[in-house]
């Protein structure tokens, strides 16, 4: 059955992502956006249908900031370029969905194995023939000869005009940024992470290519160097971060009001302490470096953290280690790792998701105006940050105001019926609030 045009979440606690505590109260959408949070007038709620919340909380979708639909739970990593183009889009149309299915309405898309994989899939979700989170592409990450990751899925450039070139046919393409692979990854047992593989030439003429033709730019960006170099070129979403210094911490600082970093905490520890089965044992995880290299990106992280420099979740799920569907393993990294509090967990999450979307006024938050884009939790994650990882307690999913998972409690449809109450708690309560 088709959502209506209006729904009232009743009686629900509000985590609404202004850094607030959660409050009770009712949310009213009307088509595509949020109307009415709080306290609802009940003429204007008439022929909603009902939703009652029994206290659940709802909150704003989650945001993934380092996105690879077109990783699908492989070890096989050249295989990803191998693989027929036809069963690769319909695995990267089932990871989408995956994401939604979890509760991210919002993706930041990190890189394609194939030219088109991602574009096509936003476009599809756009036009509303897949179901997934709202998505900007990305294409093949771009490296310079010798500093590949993974050659099959891999668009190679050297030099100054190399990098425009491939900046300006990425963009032909239609992606929404450009990734470059900036450093080494230790699991290719050829590239060190602390190894730095673009000139600062390089880096410059692809931002400024991407730039100039209203593109973002985002790094793989393991090494010191490249943090730094990311920086003073005015690369717009540094990954990983692991090996940054105190000059860089410093220039990331200054940078605070434009830069974002999304550090892909859970690869490395699913790297670690969970891929033995998949043929990469602890041993020899730690002898190539990801212990020493986990150990340090924590100190730095938790550093960037206290300076307020933007940290968001999302790193790499996808691998046959970081399976689709366990993204939510971030937020709890962030938490028992970080230092963060469940709340500014949360805000990483959902508020500074919609700033790395282009939409900070309408995405990431339970405010009038917004996009009615939410989730209703059957508990706290303030209080268990993990229960984000268990679908059986996200009981309804909503985005753009039409219901992905609808509520499998009771529901009213009130059509034509004026709604007789809203809670005095939250009458009270918004009252009192600023």
């Amino acid at each position: 059955m088709a959502t209506p045009s209006k729904v009232l979440f009743r009686n629900v606690q509000i985590l609404d992502s202004t850094g607030a505590d959660p409050y009770p109260g009712d949310v009213l959408v009307e088509d595509d956006r949020i109307a009415t949070v709080g306290a609802v007038d009940p003429t204007r709620a008439e022929g909603a249908q009902i939703i009652e919340g029994r206290g659940r909380t709802l909150m704003s979708g989650l945001c993934d900031a380092h996105t690879h639909f077109s990783w699908i739970n492989s070890a096989d990593l050249d295989g990803l370029g191998t693989m027929p183009v036809e069963e690769h889009l319909i695995a990267a149309m089932e990871s989408a969905k995956t994401y939604i299915d979890h509760g991210y309405t919002m993706c930041l898309g990190a890189a394609s194995a194939k030219d088109r994989l991602d574009v096509v899939c936003r476009d599809a979700i756009n036009a509303g023939r897949i179901p997934g989170p709202r998505y900007l592409a990305n294409g093949p990450e771009i490296a310079v000869t010798g500093g590949a990751l993974v050659h099959s899925i891999t668009k190679f450039a050297d030099g100054p005009e190399g990098m425009r070139k491939a900046v300006r046919e990425l963009i032909e393409l239609g992606v929404d940024q450009i990734k470059l692979s900036m450093t080494g990854e230790e699991i290719t047992g050829t590239q060190r992470a602390e190894d730095t593989y673009f000139s600062d030439e390089e880096t410059a003429a692809a931002v400024t290519e991407a730039h100039r033709r209203g593109k973002r730019v985002c790094a793989h960006a393991r090494s010191a160097e490249s943090v730094k170099m990311c920086v003073r070129h005015g690369v717009d979403i540094v990954y990983h971060a692991s090996f940054t210094d105190a000059e860089g911490m410093d220039m990331l600082e200054a940078a605070k009001d434009w830069v974002f970093v999304a550090p892909g905490i859970n690869w490395l520890i699913a790297t670690l302490y969970e891929a033995d089965s998949f043929g990469f044992p602890q041993e020899a995880a730690e002898a190539v470096g990801y212990k020493k290299e986990l150990e340090i990106a924590t100190e730095g992280l938790r550093e960037m953290h206290r300076r307020g420099i933007k940290l968001l979740p999302g790193g790499d799920y996808g691998f046959a280690w970081t399976p689709h569907g366990t993204y939510a393993r971030d937020l709890e990294h962030f938490v028992e790792r970080l230092g963060f509090t469940p709340m500014e967990a949360i805000l990483s999450a959902t508020k500074l998701g919609g700033e790395i979307m282009f939409q900070p006024d309408e995405l990431g938050q339970v405010q009038p105006g917004f996009y009615a884009d939410m989730i209703l939790v059957d508990g706290n994650p303030l209080d268990d940050i993990t229960i984000l990882q268990d679908t059986d307690k996200i009981h309804a999913i909503m985005k753009n105001g039409k219901f992905h998972k609808p509520d499998a409690g009771p529901v009213l449809q009130e059509a034509g019926t004026p709604v007789d109450r809203v809670t005095a708690s939250a009458a009270a309560t918004v009252q009192a609030r600023p």
